[in-house]
């Protein structure tokens, strides 16, 4: 189910535009990660994507159904795309995990059973069925954030758009969260994250999307984070194995060509060497 977006504009009452003129093509079961400087527009983005945001013009569909801001288009369209916001104390609001995880089938009409059968699955997959049953003022933050996913995810949406969803954690649960991502990715759920960790965009994400001044680049990963141009004007710093790539290419270490994207790959090209 592939999402498009087409001179999507927007601005906030009184301000200048934040965003200008944006085109994005995700496709189905794709890994994007949408980078920029802060107040570049990124979340802005991520939430005219789900419709919590009116954009001032341009047009948003996800597998063909156009984005329409009224009760029943908005509906439509949140069956479809789910946004985790980057707090999740934002979403989390029942008195325990189950409670909150079962919230959005229940309000779909869905029968107990159906209820119980979602909210497991989803408590499966973020790793998170050992909380259930607890009260979710007592989680942890990084055990909130797996809760507010899955709470998403309950409703099985096509596209799930995720702000920052690595931000604020130890590394331990950095890796948890990203492995619960790749557990919804191998069930084919389109994913779409807003982050500042550009090395974890190299190694996770399909394409990038790059804001800049209300316009947006998208592309290869390696390639677009590995470009002077792209990352001056966006305030970005360049990952740190293609700025060692980059030297060890200078060096003539390895190929000209080669741009690897984490540091498994690195080591992999130095061996061959």
């Amino acid at each position: 189910m592939n999402t498009e977006v087409a001179g999507l504009t927007f601005a906030y009452t009184g301000g200048p535009p934040v965003l200008a003129g944006v085109d994005l093509k995700i496709p189905s079961g794709s890994r994007i990660a949408v980078l920029g400087a802060n107040g570049s527009g990124k979340s802005t983005l991520l939430r005219c994507l789900s419709g919590a945001l009116k954009p001032t013009s341009g047009r948003i569909s996800v597998g063909g159904h156009e984005l329409r801001h009224n009760r029943s288009g908005l509906r439509r369209h949140r069956h479809l795309l789910q946004l985790i916001t980057q707090d999740p104390d934002d979403q989390l609001f029942s008195a325990s995990v189950r409670e909150d995880v079962s919230f959005g089938p229940v309000n779909q009409g869905l029968s107990e059973e159906e209820v119980r059968a979602r909210c497991e699955e989803a408590l499966d997959l973020l790793a998170a069925t050992h909380l259930a049953d607890r009260p979710t003022h007592q989680l942890s933050f990084g055990e909130r954030k797996r809760v507010a996913i899955a709470s998403a995810v309950a409703m099985r949406p096509a596209v799930l758009v995720l702000d920052e969803p690595t931000a604020g954690l130890d590394p331990a649960a950095g890796i948890e969260a990203v492995d619960a991502l790749a557990r919804l990715h191998e069930q084919g759920t389109t994913l779409v994250m807003a982050t500042h960790d550009v090395d974890l965009a190299l190694a996770w994400a399909d394409e990038v999307v790059v804001l800049s001044r209300g316009v947006v680049r998208q592309g290869a990963p390696a390639e677009l984070l590995d470009s002077d141009p792209v990352l001056e004007e966006a305030r970005l710093r360049r990952p740190w194995v293609l700025a060692v790539a980059a030297r060890l290419r200078a060096l003539g270490v390895i190929e000209a060509e080669s741009r690897p994207r984490d540091e498994s790959s690195l080591l992999a090209l130095l061996a061959r060497e």
